[in-house]
């Protein structure tokens, strides 16, 4: 399981009610921040999250309404020294004009800071793997260059069977957790159990996909195919398509149809323009793809194989 937490999901420009683009997904004690626009970390303390353990940031691009917020959450860091270690990991564009913000104004000072800020150029490929997860970086087509997309994806499991591991007599413990991991195991009474007796059919994991600004969608099927969730932004509706064209961004309409045609599960739509009524953008995506929803500041999704649950709205 995944969760989201949408901190800011404005476009271009903060609305009264949605900040500026920013978003935290979690697996186990694992955090990775999106993205980070002006205001987040205020964001940050006002969804109650706080700073523990964000030690991960991923950058989609370097447009400055997505990376002016790193230098108030370092300026804060520097100060309170709350985290020991932080890694960005952006495209080599975007980790210039970072550079530059960071270090140009001494927001952090390489002699003096107790932080240890590395800077990870990115490529399309794995830049994340744990025992069962993984975080892919992917392409996209926005205005300038090394623009990516994220993949969170668990690694397929066999589900344990307790009803066939009690038959067998296998106490609960690290026995259990042995067959888990593929091991093969000898109880007390001398009798060998393989892990293909108390394991199940291989099912495939949770799979949650993130893009922030884009404007194409035939580069993303293949990437999208069968997601459980997308987040993906909807800058303009499609009464102003060849604006968006213009600006390199999606209409509700286009999110929803790539959606729809690579068979996701759900979608999330982000990025949202004040020029537009919320309940106008979720209507012309709907009429394409039923099952989209329109994230608000502070909204977290659970994210499940086959399912996505907003368990806080706000």
């Amino acid at each position: 399981m995944f969760e989201i937490i949408f901190l800011g999901t404005s476009a271009s420009a903060p609305s009264v009610r949605r900040g500026l683009s920013s978003q935290v997904v979690k697996h186990n004690e694992h955090r990775f921040l999106i993205d980070c626009g002006e205001g987040t970390q205020r964001q940050i303390l006002q969804s109650g999250i706080g700073f523990k353990r964000l030690d991960k940031i991923l950058i989609t691009h370097g447009h400055l309404d997505h990376i002016l917020g790193l230098a108030g959450l370092f300026s804060t860091f520097s100060r309170w020294e709350t985290i020991p270690e932080v890694e960005i990991m952006a495209g080599g564009y975007a980790l210039e004009r970072i550079k530059k913000l960071l270090y140009g104004v001494q927001i952090i000072h390489p002699r003096k800071s107790q932080i240890k800020l590395t800077m990870t150029e990115i490529q399309p490929g794995i830049l994340f793997e744990d025992d069962d997860f993984s975080v892919t970086a992917f392409s996209v087509s926005h205005r300038g260059p090394d623009c990516f997309g994220y993949l969170f994806e668990e690694k397929p499991r066999r589900p344990f069977l307790v009803e066939k591991a009690d038959a067998l007599g296998v106490p609960a413990g690290p026995l259990r957790g042995a067959l888990v991991k593929g091991e093969t195991i000898t109880l007390k009474n001398g009798k060998v159990i393989g892990p293909e007796e108390v394991l199940g059919e291989e099912k495939e994991g949770t799979r949650l996909m993130h893009v922030g600004d884009t404007g194409r969608i035939d580069n993303l099927l293949a990437h999208c195919k069968g997601v459980d969730t997308l987040v993906i932004e909807a800058t303009y509706m499609e009464e102003e398509k060849e604006m968006a064209k213009d600006f390199a961004h999606l209409t509700a309409g286009q999110a929803a149809t790539l959606a729809k045609e690579a068979g996701v599960n759900q979608l999330i739509l982000t990025h949202i323009s004040r020029r537009y009524r919320e309940r106008d953008v979720r209507n012309e995506a709907r009429e394409i793809f039923p099952n989209t929803t329109i994230a608000r500041d502070f909204d977290l999704y659970q994210v499940k194989r086959g399912e996505c649950i907003k368990v806080k709205q706000n």
